[in-house]
């Protein structure tokens, strides 16, 4: 019996050893009162995305899954099959140009998990259904068909996003969930804000700002029959918020915000 204890205490000891070894992005329970380190509060983002609860039978493709989060929450609503991909985090070398920990935390998450979640490595160009490069289990009528695809927190990354959009739509049959940095939330008409250099959060990944319309519209026209916004904050609130950062010696504008929407065949 107290043999069992202190290999229980020497096991838990060496995952967080692992745990400090690695920069994380998300925040991942993995039990016994072990949380992941991560800069993103993910579980407390479930509430706005509008994940089903029940995804039985189906099959989802997590686009920029990074160290996981989202892929394993799907799989334990029941997902039949959750591949994840990440080829802007998974494939940069770590190093002092890249200190995050490549895809080391979706490994190390996945095994203490005991997670059945697939990793492909595929680049975003690469998607489409003729082809999805490494997707060698998925059945002829299934290729170019993921029931659910999660593409959160990836648009505004892309220096080109449209195209990519396009390749995205392309491998979604049910329902596309859509999670974006949104600018221009004021103006009627479509557009999108493009940001140079490190203008927006002193980041110089942070390419675009598209606006609600503009959002809707591009996911009409590849063939979305019902665009449901999920989640969208209120003008003053956004106001309020603009005005503490501002205090604080930060800068976020009022019409900014982070936007969910999702495309329903």
């Amino acid at each position: 019996m107290d043999f069992g204890l202190t290999h229980l205490a020497t096991s838990t000891d060496e995952l967080r050893r692992q745990i400090a070894g690695i920069r994380w992005f998300h925040q991942i329970d993995l039990g016994n009162g072990i949380v992941t380190p991560g800069h993103d509060k993910s579980a407390e983002k479930l509430p706005r995305i509008g994940l089903p609860d029940d995804l039985r039978g189906k099959t989802v493709l997590d686009i920029g899954a990074w160290d996981g989060f989202f892929s394993f929450e799907a799989e334990r609503r029941g997902a039949e099959r959750v591949v994840a991909i990440d080829p802007n985090a998974w494939r940069v070398p770590v190093g002092p140009d890249n200190p995050w920990s490549g895809q080391e935390g979706f490994n190390l998450a996945r095994r203490v998990l005991g997670s059945k979640v697939e990793d492909v490595d595929i680049g975003l160009d690469e998607l489409t259904p003729e082809r999805i490069g490494g997707f060698d289990e998925l059945t002829p009528e299934r290729i170019g068909g993921f029931d659910i695809v999660l593409f959160m927190g990836v648009f505004y990354h892309l220096p080109d996003p449209l195209p990519i959009l396009e390749r995205v739509a392309s491998v979604t049959a049910e329902r596309l969930v859509l999670e974006t940095h949104a600018d221009l939330l004021w103006l009627r008409r479509p557009a999108m804000v493009y940001y140079p250099g490190t203008e927006l959060f002193g980041d110089d990944s942070n390419w675009w700002g598209p606006n609600l319309p503009l959002v809707k519209e591009l996911l009409s026209a590849h063939g979305f029959r019902r665009v449901e916004v999920v989640h969208r904050r209120s003008f003053p609130f956004r106001l309020a918020r603009s005005i503490r950062w501002r205090l604080k010696g930060d800068r976020f504008l009022a019409q900014q915000d982070r936007l969910v929407v999702h495309g329903l065949r």
